[in-house]
């Protein structure tokens, strides 16, 4: 129930829409009801990820981003070309229970001049929701997001 922004597009229909929203909102729902019920420490509980979160940085992000209203980009699964524009969520290679968040799109589609207010808008989201949220430059000097669960500690 998350879209990493790597699978195929969705229904374009106007129920789909409203079926797929009420389906992120009760998901997210549930996930800040996991955060109440396994917070601990002190402060607002559904401020700092849940232990489920951290096990699945991928879904857990995926499904903060969707929630927010933004948009995931998708493949067109019979080609493998990306056919929308939006964020793609991954697993870092470099630090367990890191992401990277890129902002992608079919090529013409200008995704590359939105990515820097796309995923600024992205990190404000994740901040808000108790990640660490950094915006770096990559290959090709794309921008992108490397997620991290907070800094506990001295």
């Amino acid at each position: 129930m998350y879209d990493d922004g790597d699978g195929p597009p969705r229904a374009a229909g106007a129920d789909d829409a409203r079926t797929r929203a009420a389906e992120v909102r009760v998901a997210f729902e549930g996930l800040l009801q996991i955060r109440r019920l396994t917070h601990t420490g002190a402060g607002d509980p559904v401020a700092s990820p849940a232990p489920w979160e951290l096990g699945r940085p991928v879904r857990a992000v995926a499904l903060a981003l969707e929630a927010a209203g933004i948009t995931p980009s998708a493949v067109d699964t019979a080609t493998g070309q990306r056919v929308a524009t939006g964020y793609r969520v991954r697993a870092a290679k470099a630090e367990p229970g890191t992401v990277t968040v890129e902002w992608l799109g079919p090529p013409g589609s200008g995704a590359a001049g939105q990515e820097e207010s796309a995923l600024t808008d992205c990190a404000r989201v994740l901040d808000r929701l108790g990640w660490d949220a950094l915006i770096y430059r990559g290959r090709a000097r794309r921008r992108f997001l490397e997620v991290r669960p907070p800094h506990t500690g001295p």
